[in-house]
């Protein structure tokens, strides 16, 4: 591991991925910033994942794969991937999503010129099929922790941390948004998050998924106010109606 390029660890949680894995890991192999480490958990899949993940790990070195037994949630997934993650820089790749091939690069470049622990980028959509969509998510230069709470912009595919700066850290384990529990765990702790003004990423939107539905996406944050946050019913329903709004806004 050489001084200027530090090892990348990529955590990919995997459930059912069998049909888009291949593409995933794909992208992350053409990246042009080469010291990586792909740790892939696969959360008990019922379809052909295993084998497609095996051929993976067994066509590339830099990636490892792990098999739970029973199924337990993307944020156990990830948790254990972190865990077992030896990487200076920590960034988030999900089974069906995809990177630029200048992602990793232009991001670390960003991060180390100004010396920053947290940062995010634009994305694009893709739709089920791989097929862009021509909408990009556009992201403002900076958000702190009641930024966020109003405006929950960060996506999870573009997100690098430096663990060296942030320290240790788990997602809170529950089945959805913990990757924004966890965004908003880190700015407590006195981080800002900063966006790179590109798009290095692009998003799968498949129909049914949490995402996709906005009104599960509406409860899911809701109850991250409520429970995680421990917002009392008056600021949770601040945040809640500047949420609507910025993801009314982001949609149009």
């Amino acid at each position: 591991m050489s001084e200027k390029q530090p090892l990348v660890s990529i955590i990919t949680p995997s459930y059912n991925s069998e049909k888009y894995i291949r593409e995933t890991v794909k992208s992350v192999q053409e990246q042009t910033y080469t010291n990586w480490e792909m740790i892939i958990v696969d959360d008990c899949s019922k379809d052909n994942s295993r084998a497609v993940l095996e051929e993976l790990a067994n066509e590339e070195e830099r990636v490892k794969i792990h098999f739970f037994q029973e199924n337990s949630g993307a944020a156990v997934a990830r948790n254990a991937a972190i865990r077992l993650a030896k990487g200076k820089y920590i960034a988030f790749l999900d089974s069906d999503d995809k990177w630029k091939p200048n992602k990793l690069q232009t991001q670390l470049e960003f991060m180390q010129k100004n010396n920053y622990a947290f940062t995010f980028s634009g994305y694009d959509l893709m739709n089920e099929n791989g097929e862009l969509l021509g909408k990009s998510v556009k992201i403002p230069e900076s958000i702190d922790y009641h930024g966020l709470l109003k405006n929950t912009i960060i996506g999870c595919l573009t997100v690098i941390l430096d663990k060296e700066k942030v320290g240790d850290f788990q997602m809170p384990n529950i089945r959805a948004r913990q990757d924004l529990a966890l965004w908003l765990l880190i700015m407590k702790r006195g981080f800002k998050a900063y966006g790179l003004q590109q798009s290095l990423a692009i998003y799968r939107s498949v129909p049914g998924s949490v995402s996709s539905n906005k009104v599960n996406m509406f409860k899911k944050n809701w109850y991250v106010y409520r429970k995680i946050e421990n917002l009392n019913v008056v600021s949770a329903g601040w945040y809640i109606l500047n949420y609507a709004f910025n993801a009314l806004k982001k949609r149009l």
